[in-house]
């Protein structure tokens, strides 16, 4: 990339520093008092490193480690580092949702990068929302940043078992419930299953969220599936401190980085690793910071041309590091070129094509032959009908076959309450042809949009053999999990979508193949229906979830706050 490279008077930090001013002496004279001198702090890039560790954030527990490597590679590349803590979204503690939070970490992510003397960011993240939160308010802020993943767990172990996060828990758990499974084993895999530092090591959604990172061009090459305790991980770390300076230098921004091409990439890797569900809500969040235009309807798009190739649990049978060690996600890439837009700009200031060029699948049971694939066809439909006109998604590969296309009775459940205090009762007879409907649980209406859409099976079926059925809601799905589950119905119940006229007993049509969703009710009872239909009371009259109630867009628009979907571009902090 030829791009003339700034120099020291071009910035943004030395609006802070520079001036012979009163305040410009206040700026400086705090930096001494913190012990740094004038040649370690002044005309050099001052560069964030925005980092989502806590005590509770169960994927960045070596953060404090990699935030040192980060500095290292700052200081190497002669800029100035700076740690801000930014809010850490804990996938496994925050309730009802870390999603619920995604939004207020985009916030603060953009009002620390505008409101501090920065020229560029590192954003430190992995667990689940933390990507797409830092993300969305980088480009927003839109200063030169670059991602920096926790990366995956290596894999857990109970007995001769390789064990994957999340998916091998709801296996074991339905084997649990089914009696199958003792307390003694089910303690061991507990003890067993997330031995190190780092994300699911499945495809959930932090793996697929960094795989996208990539893909879009805001990740180093390669950095997404290094496993958090190797080695080169701590390398890789040191590298976007170093490289962060360098994008200063050369003014390379979200902004020159994003375009439709970008977002056809991100998505095709997404299709082609059977990723998770959550990446569609989160890159049509990103897309409306970046001001692309990008459509529910271009994920089906794509995902109909895009063979999946990745074979990672819950879709296939392998984990992370064994996508990392095949050749990881260049290698994926590479081998479906010619469904890329090569020449999109990544972070390195080269192209995606130049990035991935020569990489190597070391690993064809891992990675697949395009003649081979784990599915011809992209991991994630999208559904659209009377039921979800909006649309509605489904990961097909991680569903039964038998009930792609399928008809049921519906049996509904008002809240997830509802469903654990019902599913099991004896009185209510379920089989597992029925269709087990689940609403007030989207966007509004949870609030948060949590992962409740893999909804339970009867115990009685489980103990029969019963394994999947047809599960219908307007809930998320953690990116770990499996079944015929379709999801992120919209318009959701609370805002008097279809699904909230769903009674128990109706009929409803599955076909995947068809990519259709259908209520076979009438259009005549539908209007009866919703002409008595009340909506439910706000759950929160005041505070920060009040402002989600009042401001989230739907999920077909990627639950982001309206008022900050892209408008024109924010001033600059005035400085007297």
């Amino acid at each position: 990339m030829n791009t003339p490279r700034r120099s020291a008077a071009d910035l943004r930090s030395q609006r802070w520093f520079a001036p012979d001013d009163l305040r410009s002496f206040g700026h400086r004279s705090r930096l001494r008092q913190m012990g740094y001198s004038a040649e370690e702090a002044e005309g050099r890039p001052v560069i964030a490193i925005l980092n989502t560790w806590s005590d509770l954030a169960q994927c960045h527990t070596h953060f404090p480690q990699r935030v040192q490597a980060v500095k290292r590679g700052v200081w190497q590349a002669g800029g100035f580092p700076v740690e801000i803590p930014v809010i850490s979204l804990s996938e496994m503690f925050m309730k009802p949702t870390a999603m619920l939070y995604r939004n207020l970490l985009a916030l603060e992510a953009e009002e620390v990068l505008r409101c501090h003397p920065v020229d560029g960011a590192v954003l430190m993240g992995g667990c689940d929302k933390t990507v797409p939160g830092l993300l969305m308010g980088a480009i927003t802020a839109d200063l030169p940043a670059i991602f920096m993943p926790a990366g995956p767990m290596l894999a857990g172990r109970w007995r001769d078992q390789r064990l994957g996060s999340g998916t091998d828990v709801w296996k074991f758990w339905a084997e649990r419930q089914a009696g199958c499974l003792s307390e003694c084993a089910w303690r061991g895999i507990e003890e067993g299953i997330a031995r190190t530092p780092g994300t699911c090591m499945t495809m959930g959604t932090a793996v697929t969220m960094a795989a996208v990172t990539e893909a879009i061009g805001l990740m180093l090459p390669g950095a997404s599936t290094i496993p958090a305790v190797h080695s080169a991980h701590e390398r890789m770390a040191a590298a976007c401190g170093r490289r962060i300076v360098e994008m200063v230098w050369e003014d390379l921004k979200p902004s020159r980085i994003l375009s439709s091409a970008s977002f056809d990439n991100a998505i095709t890797a997404d299709m082609a690793l059977a990723g998770s569900t959550n990446a569609i809500v989160h890159l049509l969040a990103l897309a409306g910071r970046a001001g692309v235009p990008l459509a529910l309807d271009r994920f089906d798009e794509i995902s109909r041309r895009t063979p999946v190739i990745a074979n990672i649990r819950p879709s296939g049978d392998y984990l992370a590091e064994d996508l990392h060690d095949a050749g990881g996600l260049p290698a994926v890439l590479e081998r479906l070129r010619d469904l890329l837009h090569a020449d999109a700009l990544t972070v390195t200031g080269r192209s995606l094509g130049d990035n991935i060029a020569g990489a190597e699948v070391l690993d064809e049971r891992v990675i697949r032959p395009r003649a081979e694939p784990v599915s011809a066809a992209g991991g994630t439909f999208v559904l659209r009908g009377n039921l979800a006109p909006d649309g509605c998604v489904i990961k097909p590969t991680a569903a039964d076959p038998r009930l792609l296309v399928h008809t049921g009775r519906a049996i509904v459940f008002e809240s997830p309450a509802d469903l654990k205090a019902r599913l099991d009762d004896p009185a209510l007879a379920i089989t597992a042809d029925d269709v087990l409907v689940l609403r007030n649980a989207g966007p509004l209406g949870a609030p948060g949009m949590p992962e409740w859409g893999m909804l339970p099976i009867p115990k009685r079926l489980l103990e029969a053999g019963v394994r999947d059925m047809v599960r219908i809601s307007d809930a998320r799905m953690s990116g770990t999990s499996y079944g015929t589950c379709v999801l992120h119905v919209a318009p959701e119940a609370a805002v008097g979508g279809a699904l909230a006229l769903v009674a128990t007993d109706d009929r409803i049509a599955l076909d995947v193949p068809g990519r259709s969703l259908t209520l076979l009710v009438d259009d005549a009872e539908l209007a009866r229906r919703r002409a008595a239909w009340q909506p439910p009371e706000p759950k929160a009259d005041r505070g920060y979830t009040r402002l989600f109630l009042d401001e989230t867009t739907q999920a077909d628009r990627g639950c982001d706050f309206r008022f900050l979907e892209r408008g024109g571009p924010e001033r600059e902090p005035e400085i007297f």
